[in-house]
């Protein structure tokens, strides 16, 4: 009964969500009109222009990726048995968990396609902490994001090397604190039973191919519903918090990280392209800042929190951000940049 309340409410909130989008997006009505677009005339501002803007802009560059996560995990989920994804992750932890952080460098994908992924393989049987070593390093650690960060700062490629060891490293840690501490699956209630009766009712009706176009269109409209509301925040934020404020803040090396890894999870910017907006700050903030940016952004931002708290339970989310921005701010203080 709670899973379904749960569900229930959960839905309700993406119906909320998507008719706040769609007044974001239609509503241009004037101070002359009436009804509910005159009423939401106001809509019209120039600041608000600009938060439809960004929130269109976030959702255009994370929704092809989502879309190849949800495919990839739907592959999973039809042609991939629990036996196999076993038999495939190393069964000592010293050996699993080095593996799932270079696991990025034959499936590079970035932090909006890696989650239902990793929710996929968890439910399959992957070690929870192998999984979350992946989810965390995957984005980073991978040719993609190596080679558009080279690209990016030309003139210090070297940054580039320091981020996959940076998030390498972080993957890590956080892999060996997650397998000393958490014994019990932190799945979502209801989530691994909604993927069972799926599975089972998918491939009753149409076979393989039609189990996995439905695991697909089911996965990415549960994913979408958090992906709206992580959008929706971060295109707000953005526009209302200015970068002269961030900035003044910013004065200090500590200091300077925090703001940085601060924009990095409010923009929600995809990994393959986020050097790019980093290089832009480079003649504000020393290089160790940036690189703090470029490590924590893959691993955690708001539109990926959302997803998160949607597959995992709250109260592991929760440990998991507060130990991922602890171990991001030490580990990119610590590294001589």
């Amino acid at each position: 009964m709670l899973a379904k309340i749960r569900g229930l409410s959960l839905e309700i909130m993406g119906a909320l969500l998507l008719g706040t989008f769609v007044v974001l997006l239609l509503g241009r009505g004037g101070s002359g009109e009436s009804g509910l677009l005159g009423f939401l005339g106001f809509l019209q501002s120039p600041s608000l222009l600009d938060v439809k803007t960004l929130f269109l802009s976030i959702l255009l560059e994370a929704i092809p990726f989502v879309l190849l996560g949800v495919f990839f995990s739907a592959f999973i989920q039809t042609f991939v048995s629990e036996e196999q994804v076993r038999r495939w992750t190393p069964r000592h932890p010293l050996a699993a968990i080095p593996f799932a952080g270079l696991l990025g460098i034959l499936f590079p994908v970035c932090e909006c396609a890696i989650i239902p992924v990793v929710r996929r393989l968890i439910q399959k049987g992957m070690p929870v902490h192998v999984g979350i070593v992946f989810l965390l390093a995957g984005p980073v650690v991978n040719p993609v994001v190596f080679t558009s960060t080279v690209v990016a700062f030309q003139r210090f490629p070297d940054l580039a090397y320091y981020r996959v060891l940076a998030a390498f490293l972080v993957a890590v840690i956080t892999g060996v604190l997650i397998f000393l501490t958490v014994k019990k699956n932190p799945l979502r209630i209801g989530v691994e039973q909604e993927i069972r009766h799926e599975t089972a009712h998918a491939e009753a009706v149409g076979g393989k191919l039609g189990a996995t176009l439905n695991h697909a269109v089911d996965e990415f409209f549960d994913m979408g519903k958090y992906l709206l509301f992580g959008a929706l925040i971060s295109s707000v934020l953005q526009v209302w918090i200015s970068r002269e404020t961030l900035l003044s803040i910013g004065q200090t090396p500590f200091t300077s990280h925090l703001v940085m890894m601060g924009m990095a999870y409010v923009f929600s910017l995809c990994s393959e392209v986020d050097a790019f907006i980093a290089a832009s700050f480079a003649n504000t903030f020393h290089a160790s800042s940036l690189l703090a940016f470029l490590v924590y952004g893959p691993m955690l931002d708001l539109k990926s929190t959302m997803m998160l708290f949607g597959s995992f339970r709250f109260g592991f989310v929760v440990k998991l951000l507060l130990t991922v921005t602890l171990l991001v701010l030490a580990v990119t203080l610590l590294i001589p940049v």
